[in-house]
């Protein structure tokens, strides 16, 4: 017999006994639908997951630290931690997926416009390279080289500024009272300036310079921790700095070393290979993507037992179709006699129930698919309320709710008919070793 043959007979058969075969799909598609569901909660806690993370920051950065004295080696004897100077700054650059290295210097300081002053951390990094770390604008410019007093604010700070003889602190998030950019700007390591001082009469007055400065951009993203802090050039933050630690006669280190730098990498895939890579040179990292890691472990865990619970429901699904097979091969003994006495090949009749057992599993698998998709839309849209509190305990309960990757989908039909496949291997194993003369005679 030819496949064509094969398949006109297969169907006949199974359309033949239709409540049984019905039973049969019905089991495939609620084992299909169970792993394929499950598994999509589980990419959707994933998805959950780096979503929460990236709303603090952006994960392709590393933060980079001076080791400093000694430090734990890989067989865990100690070994000297590395300076973070210039030098090193340069072979960091050299790492496979590196796309822009910055030194970073902090400080705290005030800002005044008009009667108006806020207080906040200034991050000083190198102008050029603000662009390649994917800083995204709300307002205005990025930093830019050669730019000496400009600054760069985060989202939230505008609406730190306000009137020290009318309130007390910052309306932090309310609605800014400066405009930022377009205003006179002064800013002082005095973090009193502005502000009526209570000096005792056996401390010294410090007098802290006053900078001339420009507010050129505001950044967007008010979720993240960029939202906080104030950027400016690298060089002038250490100028600022030094000159601070002299007016309040402190010594000023000549050292050349750094004690963070700021890291971005290309490809968020390349993160964990180059903090690894730094790590090896005698330097600390820390990166948003460390937390990722171990939250999509976590949601890899909840996602292998949800998928296991599925299989038990498909494993089920398997033995109704190999009973489904066994009783047919009692109930066809006399057909299987027939075609083996007439000169039918072994390999066609294993064929033939190999083909029906196929077909209960595809078509379970596409029934199953298609439930599947629908529940997916369901939770992400009517029932996206209920699964994000039920999913909240865990850490879930982000904007999506159910992911079904095209490959899930894809390998979910393939796996169904597959299962059908194995299913009746054993018994069509069994009908090819019907006896001709037996069947008949039995009949």
């Amino acid at each position: 017999m030819n496949n064509r043959d094969l398949l006109s007979l297969g169907i006949r058969n199974l359309l033949r006994r239709r409540t049984r075969t019905l039973l049969a799909v019905i089991g495939v598609v609620v084992g299909t639908c169970a792993i394929v569901v499950m598994l999509s909660i589980g990419f959707g806690l994933s998805a959950s997951f780096q979503e929460q993370i990236e709303s603090y920051g952006n994960l392709h950065l590393i933060d980079v630290y001076s080791g400093g004295g000694y430090m734990m080696g890989p067989g865990g004897g100690q070994t000297k931690a590395a300076v973070l100077d210039d030098k090193t700054l340069a072979s960091i650059e050299k790492i496979k997926g590196v796309a822009a290295v910055s030194p970073k210097v902090q400080i705290y300081m005030s800002f005044g416009i008009g009667k108006y002053i806020a207080q906040a951390s200034v991050i000083g990094i190198r102008p050029e390279v603000m662009q390649k770390f994917g800083y995204e604008l709300q307002d205005g410019r990025l930093l830019q080289a050669g730019d000496k007093y400009a600054v760069v604010f985060g989202n939230q700070v505008p609406s730190w500024f306000y009137n020290p003889k009318k309130t007390w602190g910052s309306s932090w998030g309310g609605e800014a009272q400066v405009d930022v950019i377009t205003d006179k700007l002064i800013l002082t390591a005095d973090d009193m300036y502005g502000q009526k001082r209570q000096q005792s009469s056996d401390q010294e007055k410090v007098n802290y310079k006053e900078y001339k400065a420009k507010g050129v951009g505001i950044l967007a993203n008010p979720s993240d921790d960029s939202a906080y802090n104030v950027y400016m050039n690298l060089d002038t933050v250490k100028t600022i700095r030094d000159e601070a630690a002299r007016a309040r006669k402190e010594t000023v280190s000549k050292s050349q070393n750094y004690e963070s730098a700021m890291v971005y990498v290309g490809d968020i895939d390349d993160v964990e290979d180059v903090s690894n890579a730094i790590r090896e040179m005698g330097l600390q990292t820390n990166s948003l993507n460390d937390w990722l890691k171990s939250m999509q472990d976590t949601a890899r865990m909840i996602q292998g037992i949800l998928g296991g619970i599925g299989a038990i429901s498909l494993f089920v699904a398997a033995l109704g179709i190999t009973n489904t097979m066994i009783m047919s091969i009692y109930e066809r003994t006399k057909e299987i006699g027939v075609m083996k006495v007439i000169g039918a090949n072994l390999s066609d009749i294993r064929k033939m129930f190999l083909l029906e057992a196929g077909m209960i599993g595809f078509i379970g698998g596409i029934l199953g698919l298609i439930l599947s998709l629908i529940l997916s839309l369901l939770m992400n849209t009517v029932l996206s309320g209920i699964m994000s509190v039920m999913l909240g305990s865990i850490g879930g309960g982000g904007s999506t709710v159910s992911i079904i990757p095209w490959w899930v989908a894809l390998g979910s039909l393939f796996f169904a008919t597959g299962i059908g496949i194995l299913s009746g291997y054993g018994p069509a194993r069994r009908a090819m070793r019907l006896s001709a003369l037996e069947s008949l005679r039995n009949e």
